[in-house]
């Protein structure tokens, strides 16, 4: 009896080897950890990070932890692409999440759909990535660039603007690109039928912003808005430039610009600048919201402060557990398997009030825009009327 008893023990010893030695899930990122766009990769891997942590430390995905391998590709698609090749075929991650940009976007997509490998979650509102019918290896989160500037053209006719007295200053690629038609397209929506209308660019990863200004400032009337499809770098310089020639327009930028680091560099200067973000106001009581913030101080480290290009990482990250989550309960945690279990999800609950859904013909989870003004340094939830009756208030005074 003793012999089979420390018969049983040694297999039991063994099993217990074995579980430990579970192969991790290998989960890969393309992003900017340097270069003008670091902050936005920073953050968008931090939110990511916390979150597998915190799944992690709960015994992972049926025993198995999930490894994030993430690469530098500097917001330059010269990199993105290698890293993406590099990812898949050498790293054999299973898929790849929170990639940042439209420029790098444009080589990622193909490269997905060539290797039949999920880019889930892209810290991108780019058109290059919903396409009609959508790619089956592409599924995102967040709303897109056309739904964040068709809420600021909205929000301003709202306020009595017409749509000749904005303009646009935005990055000359397809990141500009998509937020421009998008634009465009909900002026002409509106029931307007106007020309082209003002508008300067600057080069990706830099802050030659001056050219851009100088074309504004030629234009035939100066614009009482102008709508910013940037980063903050160039953001930050191009209103601060600005406002000394247009003191009363109004300066909105989209979510991709790091409303944070936006508002840090701004400083003064940056009273009434409003920023469209693609996740609900930090502060709100939301579930997502506490969790997040536990969870960011917990595995964040101690110069970790909440943040909504992280706290948009932090959800994408969440989603993308409950999918592994469902794979994984059906034995089909493969490249192929994730993506059918997004495609099941409907009306799922992660936090924030919205719930997310997805299908075969949709693979966007988000159409929700939530803008925020800056107030003496800080973002409040933005409401159009107020802002009008701001303006006019401002206007009588003068």
């Amino acid at each position: 009896m003793r012999k089979y008893f420390f018969l049983l023990c040694a297999l039991s010893l063994c099993r217990l080897g074995l579980s430990d030695q579970l192969p991790p899930i290998k989960i890969g990122m393309s992003t900017a950890l340097t270069g003008p766009t670091q902050e936005l990769g920073i953050q968008m891997k931090l939110g990511i990070e916390v979150c597998f942590a915190r799944v992690n430390a709960q015994g992972g995905i049926e025993g198995r932890q999930i490894e994030l391998i993430v690469l530098d590709d500097s917001y330059e698609p010269s990199l993105a692409g290698p890293n993406m090749r590099q990812l898949i075929d050498k790293d054999g991650v299973l898929a790849v999440i929170g990639n940042v940009g439209a420029p790098t976007a444009v080589v990622s997509v193909p490269i997905a759909n060539e290797k039949q490998v999920l880019l889930f979650g892209a810290f991108t509102g780019s058109e290059v990535l919903r396409k009609e019918p959508p790619d089956r290896y592409v599924i995102n989160l967040r709303a897109s660039y056309a739904e964040e500037t068709a809420a600021m053209v909205n929000g301003l006719l709202s306020i009595g603007m017409k749509p000749d007295e904005i303009a646009f200053f935005t990055q000359n690629d397809a990141y500009g690109d998509s937020g421009y038609e998008g634009a465009m397209k909900a002026i002409r929506a509106a029931g307007y039928q106007t020309e082209d209308l003002p508008h300067a660019r600057y080069t990706r990863n830099t802050t030659n912003i001056e050219e851009g200004l100088a074309e504004l400032l030629g234009a035939s009337k100066p614009p009482k808005a102008i709508i910013i499809v940037g980063t903050y770098a160039p953001a930050e310089k191009f209103i601060k430039a600005a406002k000394k020639e247009f003191p009363d327009t109004l300066f909105l930028n989209v979510s991709f610009v790091g409303s944070d680091k936006l508002a840090q560099e701004l400083g003064e200067t940056g009273d009434h600048v409003i920023v469209t973000e693609v996740v609900p106001f930090l502060d709100q009581d939301l579930p997502a919201s506490k969790e997040y913030r536990e969870d960011l101080k917990k595995y964040g480290g101690a110069q970790a402060t909440p943040n909504f290009v992280s706290f948009e990482g932090y959800l994408t990250a969440k989603l993308f557990v409950m999918g592994l989550q469902r794979a994984a309960a059906k034995h089909q945690l493969t490249r192929e398997g994730i993506i059918d279990a997004f495609e099941g999800m409907r009306a799922v609950d992660i936090g924030i009030g919205v719930n997310v859904s997805f299908d075969q013909k949709n693979h966007q989870g988000l159409h929700t825009v939530w803008p925020m003004i800056l107030i003496h340094g800080k973002y409040e939830p933005l409401n159009w009327q107020d802002l009008k009756n701001s303006r006019e208030n401002l206007s009588l005074k003068r």
